[in-house]
């Protein structure tokens, strides 16, 4: 795709281009995934190859494609998991995302963090809080659409428009059905 002229090229589209990092495609993969405080190591789900993917390597990635705003890899938690397990990926979500900061060179790429915190409002308080003293281009709020109720979606996707910066530009990831 870098040889084409990146995702522009490549798909004749003017316009701005979003990536994702590859944490909610490690959820989707789960059987086939093992996430660790390096990153995760998966098995592809058409040959068995094994990867690696950790918070660099997803900028290079997102470099390589040419995408004009890139997600920091973040540790998307399946709906049901006890909120300890939930505290413990949102905390590593942060730690990545501060790698990720430190890692970024792509000159004229905007970099976007990844609000988790499950269904949780103190959790996802504790998380926008914790990324927005970070300083990022944007905030992506991100590990809903996962299983949990309409109702709990909703009231997060709320929560965080009253609590992440109007002065940042701002992101639902994943909602994917229309009436949403």
């Amino acid at each position: 795709v870098r040889k084409l002229g990146g995702l522009q090229a490549f798909m004749s589209w003017p316009g701005p281009i979003l990536t994702d990092s590859g944490g909610f495609q490690t959820l989707s993969l789960d059987r086939l995934s093992r996430v660790s405080e390096e990153g995760v190591m998966f098995r592809s789900h058409i040959d068995g190859s094994q990867h690696f993917l950790s918070p660099e390597t997803s900028l290079e990635y997102q470099a390589l494609l040419g995408a004009d705003i890139a997600m920091v890899l973040d540790q998307c938690p399946p709906y049901r998991l006890e909120e300890v397990q939930v505290q413990l990926a949102m905390n590593r979500t942060h730690r990545w995302a501060m790698r990720s900061k430190d890692a970024h060179r792509q000159e004229g790429q905007a970099l976007f963090a990844i609000v988790q915190g499950g269904v949780s409002p103190d959790l996802r308080l504790e998380s926008a809080a914790t990324l927005v003293s970070m300083d990022f281009d944007g905030y992506a709020v991100g590990g809903l659409s996962v299983g949990e109720p309409k109702a709990s979606m909703y009231q997060m996707v709320s929560l965080m428009g009253e609590t992440l910066p109007d002065c940042k530009p701002r992101y639902l990831m994943g909602v994917g059905s229309p009436e949403d």
